[in-house]
């Protein structure tokens, strides 16, 4: 795939106080290119429990495509293109959730924890096109 129609991808996690953050920065990193900065906040929970929050956007072609090579990992990335109507909203941003424990293990899985969000390219900026521009590029992926 040598043009990568996305602008950029973000990737966040939660981390709770019952969590080892260690842990889950490595299972966010599973998606990265290697020694990719995270960013951190640190938030209060309802009850006073701690939550940090680490992220990431990647925006260089090269770094999109070491994400999207681990997407492509996903056992069903078939029905993840079957469901960009569903995943693509009306600004051209593509959302998936994945499997925070898979992660940590170096799994690509669809599940809960870690939150992709991608910025499709559409010119002009469309739904429908941004749907099939991310289309081509799960597809290149999964080939």
């Amino acid at each position: 795939m040598s043009n990568v129609p996305f602008h950029y991808i973000d990737l966040r996690a939660f981390c709770y106080a019952t969590e080892d953050e260690k842990r889950v920065a490595e299972a966010l990193r599973a998606f990265l290119p290697e020694d990719f900065e995270l960013q951190r906040v640190e938030n209060e929970g309802h009850h006073g429990d701690r939550i940090v929050v680490l992220s990431a956007r990647v925006e260089r072609a090269d770094e999109v495509r070491t994400v999207l090579a681990k997407l492509s990992e996903l056992d069903d990335i078939e029905a993840v293109m079957e469901e960009l109507d569903d995943r693509v909203d009306d600004n051209c941003a593509f959302f998936l959730t994945l499997d925070k424990q898979a992660a940590f293990k170096d799994e690509a899985k669809r599940g809960n924890g870690l939150t992709l969000r991608a910025k499709v390219e559409a010119y002009p900026a469309k739904r429908e096109k941004a749907i099939a521009n991310a289309r081509r590029a799960l597809e290149d992926v999964g080939a």
